[in-house]
C-alpha cells in the first residue's frame, strides 16, 4: 500500500508510516512522542531514542517547532509519521547540534520521524 503524501496549507508535508488507533491530542494537552530528526541529507541531528525516553511537551502551545506541533496535532495515538518540515516551520535561526551531529542551517527544511506514544490524561478507548 502506497501512502499518499499530504501537504498542509502551511507547507508542512507528511506521510503516515502507521496510522494510530487512538484519539488525536487536543491542543494544550501533554503528549509523549519519540522522534528522530534529520537534515535533508538524512543525517540525524537529534533523537529522543538516544535519551531512552519519549519527549513530553504540550502540543499546539509553541514548545516545539511549528512543523512538529502541527504534524502531531492531526496524528492519532499509536501512530507513526514522517514529517517534511519546511524552513519557516523548522528552525528559522538554525540550530547547533550535539558534537558529531550536523548543524541545522537557518530556515533549512528538516525531516522528523515521529511516533505518538501516549497522551497522559487521555486514555485510549477500548477497542
Amino acid at each position: 500500500m502506497k501512502v499518499p503524501m499530504v501537504t498542509a496549507e502551511s507547507g508542512l508535508q507528511y506521510k503516515d508510516i502507521k496510522v494510530g488507533k487512538g484519539p488525536s491530542p487536543p491542543v494544550g494537552y501533554q503528549v509523549a512522542a519519540n522522534y528522530v530528526a534529520m537534515v535533508p541529507s538524512g543525517q540525524i541531528f537529534d533523537s529522543s531514542l538516544d535519551k531512552g525516553l519519549p519527549y513530553i511537551f504540550r502540543v499546539g502551545s509553541g514548545q516545539v517547532i511549528k512543523g512538529l506541533d502541527e504534524g502531531i496535532l492531526s496524528m492519532k495515538l499509536g501512530g507513526k509519521r514522517r514529517l517534511y518540515i519546511p524552513g519557516p516551520l523548522a528552525f528559522p535561526k538554525g540550530l547547533n547540534s550535539a558534537p558529531g551531529r550536523p548543524r541545522v542551517a537557518p530556515s533549512s527544511p528538516v525531516i522528523f520521524d515521529v511516533s505518538l506514544e501516549y497522551i497522559p490524561g487521555l486514555e485510549a478507548e477500548e477497542e
